[in-house]
């Protein structure tokens, strides 16, 4: 019954963004046959009204209608242009993750279930929320403990939304699989490993004990950073549905005007937000992945103050080394040790050759170096050296991709608070730094340690592995006499996918069928 629920929830979403105009604003003009047939009819039905809007809006309103699954599906698919393409990843980055409000009684019934304690045990005040989200809400309220009376931030999960989010997600699912199974040029993009990746990290970004770890994790790895900080976690009144933090008091980042009255130096703020995000991304192999300006304030001291870390991102070692290389050959002009870097880290299969790989990229770095250092995009820079890569058979890399997508959103804010914004100079201290610390003298010493420790642990475990090696071999000569075979359970198992597939795809037809009856009806 959940396999036919699932269906049913595809069609009403196909059926909005049908009327929504979504699928009449994509390029489908190339198409033939069937999908051609379909594109124009899905022209037919969209509403008149929504002709007129450009696809961003049309996505951002159908995707809005669909509800907070949706509009998280729609934010995490614009980290994948991978997957969606650029044009559409541009279009879903665009959306604005605003939702309506729920009841105050909800939220202090969802406060007082996780805390274990009434509101008013907690809190002196718990004010109406000021912002809602497609996960939850926040609200002002004022607590007065030994510190005193102080304001503070509450976030509070949406009630129903973890139920929502795990029937929608079994949608998302059958999705893929039918993709996986009637398109098969899409395989390469493994869209149900995609869709399994949206569900783990909704799953996390739904448990605010875990943001409330991230805040405290990257305030503890910034705390000697200059201009820029976290809010303090309140880890008492802080639990899986309720999230509690210092009260910001400052302008977001996305009020130029604001900031510029405040006699805020907006060309040091632009400084500040590149040079920390990359030092957290070189540095701390840990970044906030969500930098957009309404998650970032700049308070009365001109420090940096961002929140809402529910999404963040993690590269380790081996990609810091890369992407600090990436920067530095660029900025240096040296492409053959670029080229080097993507083969030493193992993205480009060893059949390539080294110097016709550095050629294709000195063909994005010199007419870069020909312009103005203004009008250099760093962001730009890694979006065409992604390309390049697709031709030398490099894979997709997610960690990549998402911190490629922050640095886009990172420098699109400096740009709007400086737009002479010098990218490469902002750059070239963290990065230069980065560089001389880990792959100096005192990088090499820090890696033989490391490799010390690893052979130490590899000898440790030799015993083991040589227990391993001969049980597996054991169990090779028995295949090699008897064959492979499979016990009881294994078959019954097989059988019963078998079985289960023939039944979907039975039921498939009978929903199809109805759905169209369904759209028939509301048509006439």
């Amino acid at each position: 019954m959940s396999t036919i629920g699932a269906y049913f929830r595809l069609a009403r979403a196909g059926w909005i963004m049908v009327r929504e105009g979504v699928i009449a604003a994509a390029p489908g003009e190339h198409l033939e046959g069937l999908p051609r047939l379909g594109w124009q009819v899905a022209r037919l039905l969209a509403r008149r009204r929504v002709r007129e809007r450009d696809r961003s809006e049309r996505m951002s309103r159908a995707l809005n209608r669909l509800g907070p699954s949706y509009v998280k599906l729609g934010q995490f698919m614009a980290t994948r242009p991978d997957v969606v393409g650029r044009e559409i990843a541009l279009d879903l980055a665009h959306l604005q993750d605003r939702m309506d409000f729920f009841s105050g009684a909800a939220a202090r019934k969802a406060v007082e279930t996780s805390l274990g304690r009434a509101v008013e045990d907690v809190f002196s005040r718990f004010d109406p929320p000021i912002a809602a989200a497609s996960i939850a809400q926040v609200h002002p309220a004022e607590i007065d403990d030994v510190n005193g009376l102080r304001k503070v931030a509450v976030k509070v999960i949406r009630p129903g939304v973890r139920e929502r989010f795990a029937h929608d997600n079994e949608a998302f699912l059958l999705l893929s699989q039918l993709q996986e199974r009637f398109i098969p040029a899409t395989r390469r993009l493994r869209p149900v490993e995609v869709t399994r990746t949206l569900e783990r990290s909704t799953r996390i970004e739904m448990d605010l004990r875990l943001e409330a770890a991230a805040l405290s994790e990257m305030a503890a790895n910034t705390q000697d950073d200059p201009g820029f900080r976290l809010p303090q976690v309140d880890w008492e009144r802080t639990g899986r549905d309720v999230l509690t933090m210092e009260w910001i008091d400052g302008i977001k980042m996305s009020n130029i005007e604001a900031l510029r009255a405040s006699g805020h130096d907006l060309e040091k703020l632009a400084a500040t937000i590149i040079q920390s995000f990359l030092r957290h991304a070189l540095r701390d192999g840990f970044f906030h992945a969500d930098m957009h300006p309404g998650n970032l304030f700049v308070d009365d001291a001109g420090h940096i103050v961002a929140v809402d870390l529910g999404i963040a991102g993690r590269i380790g070692k081996k990609e810091r080394r890369f992407l600090a290389e990436i920067l530095y050959g660029f900025i240096t002009r040296d492409y053959r040790r670029v080229a080097e870097v993507h083969f030493e880290a193992g993205y480009v299969p060893e059949h390539h050759d080294v110097a016709s790989f550095a050629q294709a990229i000195r063909a994005i770095g010199e007419p870069i170096h020909g312009q103005s250092a203004e009008t250099i995009s760093m962001a730009k820079l890694l979006t065409l050296l992604f390309e390049v890569t697709e031709l030398f058979d490099m894979q997709t890399r997610p960690e990549l991709l998402l911190l490629q997508k922050t640095m886009v959103v990172v420098e699109g804010v400096a740009r709007e608070l400086d737009p002479a914004f010098n990218m490469w100079k902002t750059a070239e201290p963290v990065v230069g730094e980065w560089i001389r610390a880990n792959l100096g003298p005192r990088g090499m010493a820090e890696d033989a340690r490391e490799g010390l420790g690893a052979l130490v642990n590899l000898a440790r475990q030799a015993p083991e592995f040589s227990r391993r090696a001969e049980r597996l071999s054991r169990e090779l000569d028995t295949m090699a006499e008897n064959g492979l075979r499979f016990d009881e359970e294994t078959a019954r198992a097989i059988g019963k996918a078998e079985a289960r597939h023939t039944r979907s795809g039975q039921i498939a037809l009978w929903v199809i069928a109805a759905c169209a009856l369904w759209i028939a009806i509301q048509v006439t």
